[in-house]
């Protein structure tokens, strides 16, 4: 089985396929194999990994990024449920600054999104009870967290919840919009 690795139209950003074997009653995939990310040029290091759930349908989390020392690669999958997921490019000089891509990860197609250091990452729940899971590169620490807020129109994100997420966390709501983004990539 061999994982496939799909470039987006912002540089580093790739989408996951897997392999699937099976049929409609038995299905099996690798959602990780060293050498096949090796081979497509990523880290195989992955030294945290962590989920969330969120019962609200709709709700918003980001958009998020992990300031060096410490920035990580963030490979994204959804266990239960489906979101919109969005990328935003925060990396200074960069052809594609500010600019965004969005996808639709579900727990039934296993597709999983790569997040490299210097872009934020969110998403938006569309399904109740929505389970997310997020192996990284380095460990998440707070005093290392750092944002662009969820909703800033200069960003252009059609989110599906519109203006009126159905759970939405205070850290999300203090994030500055990207004009006043001191951006440490």
């Amino acid at each position: 089985m061999a994982l496939r690795f799909e470039s987006l139209a912002l540089n580093g950003l790739m989408l996951i396929h897997p392999d699937i074997s099976g049929d409609d009653q038995a299905r099996f995939t690798y959602h990780y194999q060293a050498t096949d990310f090796e081979a497509a040029g990523l880290p195989s290091n992955f030294v945290q990994e962590h989920a969330s759930r969120y019962g609200p349908l709709h709700t918003v989390r980001g958009l998020h990024f992990q300031k060096p020392p410490y920035a990580q690669y963030k490979m994204v999958r959804v266990a239960r449920g489906r979101i919109h997921d969005v990328v935003v490019d925060v990396r200074r000089g960069s052809p594609t600054w500010g600019q965004h891509v969005s996808v639709t990860l579900d727990a039934e197609g296993w597709l999983q999104l790569m997040v490299p250091p210097g872009f934020a990452h969110g998403f938006c729940t569309l399904e109740p009870a929505t389970e997310v899971v997020f192996s990284l590169t380095e460990p998440n620490r707070r005093e290392y967290l750092g944002g662009l807020l969820w909703n800033d129109p200069g960003l252009g994100i059609d989110w599906p919840c519109g203006e009126q997420p159905g759970l939405l966390l205070p850290v999300d709501t203090q994030w500055p919009a990207l004009d006043a983004l001191a951006s440490p990539f």
